[in-house]
């Protein structure tokens, strides 16, 4: 059951200029219900697309995306690490009230699972009359559990029910609901670049999916690749061709065949790590363009709401160098840190006749605003809800009065012995090493020092004693995540 990627004609459309903020032009607003789109790639780094300064490889499709409506450069992550990254997400909370803040495994297969009565988004458009698919990795709640994404509003699923195994690209199973889907051919072929590539897989039924979709049927398609979080591999496909040779190379060793984490966790051993991270990020690229293609081919493009996002900073694993790729950035830190680079992430919005294309916009926002600003889409002028911690962004992209601002933002992080972080205007207050010996606090000035360089601890201990106390304030304890001693 190999998989063949087919690229689309859009691939090699030219790229436009980002830099530009037009001015808001009033239109006729459809009064359809909008589909959404929510595109979440796995890992990606704040400076891995071309349209964030990337200038080692292209991502044209999705430089088009932004084209075509807003670019976000200060929004930030749930948190910084994926499965408590998405619990914030799709609950509308941030990581000191949300249910999952850690990447805790659970027997058989997958993680701590979303509480039963969790509000989830896919509840919020469930109740507005939508269908709703998830194709890609879950990461909250293994199958019969009540994270299980069908007993959390999802009425449609495929992909990968645990995030440890989406580790592997050629796996020897995925889920499709409460099914499990056997990839035989993953388990004769262990050739590298052979078999079944799940990603392609996964892409071609959210297509199939659009194939079948009706302009009187609304509906939520979360689409939450795994690309491009290692392990880096990709198919022996033209791809991969278009890389190889193109940078300097040092081999990574990793999992072979035989060890006990090959294919259940650990990473393969690569030859052209750099090479194949472009190639991933590349893949992901065309991904975008065909969706779009099909929103297009459907005739309902212009009545879809286009999300696309990283679910937390760049990673330093299998083999990856996002040094090299200059993957964060001017943002200091990668992924599990809560230095900007581990949290700020890239983030665009598209939808027709309301976001005025080729915007860019520095408002501070959050994953926890997402399910805000759909509670505004699907019932105009409601108030946010008292359990989110977000604030509807619909003003925002629709260029209007009234758009609120946060008061702060705060993230915390379970491992590494626990850390905290928040952000108040320009200031940054970094708490680390939580539980260990000698914790410590850094305090930065954002304005002036965006990169994190100059602890600014002892010049200014009133505002840090400010931000200590937010701190406090936000975090709610839960015994099934002990972030304090």
């Amino acid at each position: 059951m190999n998989q063949k990627l087919v690229l689309c004609s859009t691939l090699f459309l030219g790229i436009g200029s980002m830099q530009q903020t037009f001015a808001h032009k009033e239109s006729k607003q459809d009064s359809k219900r909008p589909n959404v789109v929510f595109i979440l790639a796995d890992d990606l780094g704040f400076g891995d697309l071309s349209c964030y300064g990337q200038e080692k490889f292209e991502t044209p499709n999705i430089d088009k995306l932004a084209q075509r409506g807003m670019r976000f450069t200060q929004c930030y992550s749930g948190t910084t690490v994926s499965a408590p990254s998405r619990s914030c997400l799709l609950t509308g909370t941030h990581s000191g009230h949300t249910a999952i803040r850690g990447n805790m495994e659970l027997k058989p297969e997958g993680q701590f699972p979303l509480p039963a009565d969790s509000r989830t988004i896919f509840r919020t458009f469930k109740d507005a009359g939508y269908k709703t698919a998830v194709f890609g990795k879950w990461g909250l709640g293994y199958i019969g559990s009540t994270g299980d994404p069908n007993n959390q509003g999802v009425d449609q699923f495929y992909g990968y029910n645990c995030q440890l195994l989406a580790h592997s690209y050629y796996p020897d199973h995925l889920w499709e609901n409460g099914t499990r889907v056997e990839l035989s051919d993953n388990v004769i072929n262990v050739k590298y670049g052979t078999g079944t590539y799940s990603q392609d897989i996964i892409h071609s039924k959210a297509m199939q999916y659009l194939e079948k979709s009706s302009s009187d049927e609304p509906f939520f398609l979360f689409y939450p690749t795994i690309l491009p979080h290692a392990e880096l591999i990709v198919p022996e496909d033209s791809i991969i061709k278009k890389f190889r040779g193109q940078y300097p190379e040092q081999a990574y060793r990793g999992t072979e065949p035989g060890d006990p984490g090959f294919r259940k966790g650990g990473y393969c051993s690569q030859f052209y790590p750099r090479a194949t991270f472009a190639a991933m990020v590349y893949r992901l690229d065309v991904y975008v363009g065909q969706l779009i293609e099909k929103l297009k081919e459907k005739g309902i493009y212009d009545n879809t709401l286009i999300i696309f996002a990283s679910d937390n900073g760049p990673h330093r694993e299998g083999g990856a160098d996002p040094d090299f790729f200059n993957s964060n950035g001017q943002w200091r830190g990668y992924k599990r840190d809560l230095y900007e680079g581990g949290i700020r992430v890239p983030m665009i919005m598209s939808w027709p006749g309301h976001i005025q294309e080729g915007t860019e916009t520095n408002f501070m926002c959050s994953f926890w605003d997402i399910m805000p600003t759909f509670d505004e889409i699907l019932k105009p002028k409601m108030a946010s809800r008292k359990e989110s911690d977000g604030i509807s962004l619909l003003p925002l992209l629709e260029n209007r009065k009234g758009q609120r601002v946060h008061d702060y933002l705060y993230f915390e992080f379970m491992e590494l012995n626990g850390r905290q972080a928040v952000r108040k205007g320009s200031w940054k207050l970094v708490h680390l090493n939580i539980r260990g010996k000698q914790p410590s606090y850094e305090l930065y000035n954002l304005a002036s020092d965006p990169s994190e360089k100059h602890n600014l601890l002892t010049q200014y201990p009133e505002k840090a004693a400010e931000l200590k106390a937010i701190m406090q304030e936000a975090h709610v304890s839960d015994a099934n995540w002990p972030l304090l001693k």
